[in-house]
């Protein structure tokens, strides 16, 4: 599977993709942002993820059903991103899959229902604030395991 460049034209089917801005000022981006259940709540996280080597072997993909994702970069950070829509017999539909090199200062917010791959990170660890809602349900997330296929070749 070819990895390109995350931009918010390619990603648009999946999500946007947020920039850290670069220029004095508030910059909204929450346009993205989602859930379909009234009694969810919003949860802020914050996570750190060690690097991984590639070839990246994917297992598994999940999905939060009603609530949008977002993955804040809180320092700059190369990092993969795998997404798929969901197929209309059930699961992510692999055959549609896209992956996306994130470049530092980016960040992403997957739609509701956008199956992913967990977050990868490249070259050192990095941390992200991580804004999604939650009701306590088996609905806030789903994980499937993937027929296992690798990631390896990065744009240039």
């Amino acid at each position: 599977m070819e990895i390109m460049c995350l931009t918010a034209e390619h990603f648009a089917p999946f999500g946007d993709v947020i920039a850290v801005p670069t220029v004095n000022g508030r910059h909204d981006a929450g346009a993205a942002l989602s859930s379909a259940r009234a009694q969810a709540r919003p949860v802020l996280t914050l996570s750190q993820r060690d690097p991984v080597a590639l070839p990246l072997l994917v297992r598994q993909m999940e999905r939060h059903r009603f609530s949008s994702q977002s993955f804040i970069p809180l320092a700059p950070a190369r990092f993969l991103v795998l997404v798929a829509p969901h197929a209309a017999a059930g699961g992510p539909d692999m055959a549609q899959a896209r992956a996306f090199l994130g470049a530092p200062g980016q960040g992403v917010t997957y739609r509701a229902d956008v199956w992913h791959h967990p977050m990868a990170v490249l070259d050192a660890p990095a941390r992200f604030a991580v804004l999604m809602w939650q009701d306590d349900t088996a609905d806030d997330e789903e994980f499937v395991d993937v027929v296992p296929f690798t990631l390896d070749t990065l744009p240039s």
